[in-house]
This record gives C-alpha cells, sequence and structure tokens, in this order.
C-alpha cells in the first residue's frame, strides 16, 4: 500500500514537472524582432538579441534547453577560480555554508543549554521570555547594519546575523521541549534519587529530544534564508553575492541557476535533520 502511494506520488510530480518545461518552453519560445538602427551589436547582445536582430531569449528568460545547456557547465566545473567575480558554484556555496556552519553551530552553543536551563525553571522562564518575544520577530536586514558597524568586518557580520536569526526557534523549542517532559518520569528519577546532571542527561534530553531538533530544523532553514540576502549586502564571496553579480551582469540564466542550487541544498539540509528527527523520535 505504501509502495503504491509513493509511486502514484512519483508519477504525479514527474506529471507536474513535465507541465511546468512545457509551460516554459512556451512562454521562452524564441521570436525576430527588428533592432533600431541605434543599437550597436554589444548593446544587442546585452539585451538578449543577435547583432542581425533575432532575440536569442525572450526577455532574458532562458529556454529549458538553454538553461540545462548552462547548468551543465557550471556543474561541469564547479571549483575553478578566475579571480575576486569569477568563482565556480561549488566554491560560493562552500563559503555560504561555512558561514551558515559557523553562525548555526554558535547558536546551538547558546541556545540549546539556555533553553534547558529556561524549561526547567518556570522564574527563567517568565524572566526572559519578553527579551526573547522582542528580539524574536527583527529582520536579519535590520540587524546587518548593527553589525557591519560594531563588528567592522562583512564575513563576521554574516556570521553574527547568522547566529541572531537562527537562535531563537532552537531556544523557543528547546525550553518547550523540556518542559514538557512527562512528569511521571521525572517523579521516577526523583524517586531513584538521581543526580541532576544523569536526569538532565538520562531523562529529560531523550525525552525533549524530538522537539529541540525540531527547532534545530527550523533554524536551519532560516540560517539558509538569511545568509542568501547577507551575502548579498556584504558582497564578496558566497552564493548571495553570485546572484547579485550575475544580475549585474544580467546573465538572467545563472540567475535562476543559482536560485535553483539555494533550493537545492536547502532542501538536503532539511532532509537531514528530518532523518535525525526520525531516529529521536520513539513511539510510545
Amino acid at each position: 500500500m505504501k509502495s503504491n502511494m509513493r509511486l502514484k506520488a512519483a508519477l504525479l510530480s514527474t506529471c507536474l514537472f513535465g507541465f511546468f518545461l512545457f509551460l516554459w518552453q512556451i512562454s521562452t519560445m524564441p521570436s525576430k524582432a527588428a533592432l533600431k538602427s541605434s543599437m550597436d551589436a554589444e548593446y544587442a547582445m546585452l539585451m538578449g538579441k543577435s547583432s542581425e536582430g533575432t532575440a536569442l531569449v525572450n526577455n532574458g528568460v532562458p529556454t529549458p534547453a538553454q538553461f540545462f545547456t548552462l547548468a551543465y557547465k557550471n556543474l561541469s566545473d564547479p571549483f575553478y577560480d578566475k579571480g575576486p567575480n569569477d568563482k565556480g558554484i561549488g566554491i560560493q556555496l562552500a563559503y555560504s555554508l561555512a558561514r551558515v556552519g559557523a553562525g548555526y553551530f554558535l547558536a546551538a552553543l547558546i541556545a540549546i543549554p539556555l533553553g534547558f536551563l529556561i524549561g526547567m525553571s518556570p522564574l527563567l522562564y517568565r524572566a526572559l521570555d519578553p527579551f526573547i518575544q522582542v528580539l524574536k520577530p527583527i529582520s536579519p536586514l535590520a540587524w546587518m547594519p548593527i553589525a557591519l558597524y560594531t563588528i567592522k568586518d562583512s564575513t563576521t557580520s554574516a556570521i553574527f546575523v547568522i547566529f541572531i536569526c537562527s537562535v531563537w526557534p532552537m531556544l523557543i523549542n528547546t525550553a518547550f521541549g523540556v518542559a514538557g517532559v512527562r512528569k511521571d518520569w521525572l517523579n521516577v528519577a526523583r524517586v531513584l534519587e538521581i543526580t541532576p546532571l544523569r536526569k538532565a542527561f538520562l531523562v529529560i534530553l531523550p525525552a525533549a529530544a524530538p522537539t529541540i531538533i525540531t527547532g534545530m530544523r527550523i533554524s536551519m532553514g532560516i540560517a539558509w534564508l538569511v545568509i542568501v540576502a547577507a551575502e548579498m549586502l556584504v558582497g564578496g564571496t558566497g552564493i548571495g553575492y553570485f546572484v547579485w553579480n550575475q544580475w549585474n551582469n544580467l546573465s538572467l540564466g545563472n540567475v535562476i541557476f543559482a536560485v535553483l542550487m539555494i533550493g537545492v541544498i536547502g532542501m538536503l539540509l532539511d532532509m537531514a535533520f528530518a532523518r535525525l528527527q526520525k531516529k529521536v523520535t520513539y513511539a510510545e
């Protein structure tokens, strides 16, 4: 039954993808357009047209065939380095993942232990909750000018923005998971006179692990969203800078390819946390 459902889902996904490619092909059908006499060949190429007046792509959007050719070119040599403004997609993704990893690790280092303390102490929860609720909804773009002014380093500022935006889901979910541990289990630990440290690692952590991993999963999604916006502002390297640089070069095909790669990497990161969440979830 489950395998039959998976087969139907795969067939439906394939049909939807084929329909999307069909619409894409129809909307980007090349057409001939007469160029004005004042247009020179270089300007015509920048506008997506040949010097003879034939439109190469409609409004700069590549056809599916052109896009897949471009994607193959980028993926065939993803780690080339030809200078500051010309690096392969693999190098750009590596820079972004390194920044996300650094900011995310710092967030987990602070959020999970603090979430344990908040979850185990109603007094601490009530005292810190107003600060969490005020800081949680602040946009990452609002933090960036403050970070650049105080830190004065673009890379460190991007890591700080990742940290400050991904810390809240982990903190809230950890506190919620710890506070929601069944009282029966805590009472058993009290009867057995288990030390607080052993109770935290042997009783509370396994019980709260699914909720903690959920917070980490949400935080990773936010971190991957934030780094693209941050790199567009700070420039230099990274997938966000790659998108902005290709847009400035009027290469819409590379922009679309980068957007697709952002989605694929985000999906893989989410799948990794989903598998981890499944491993720590126990059926009662």
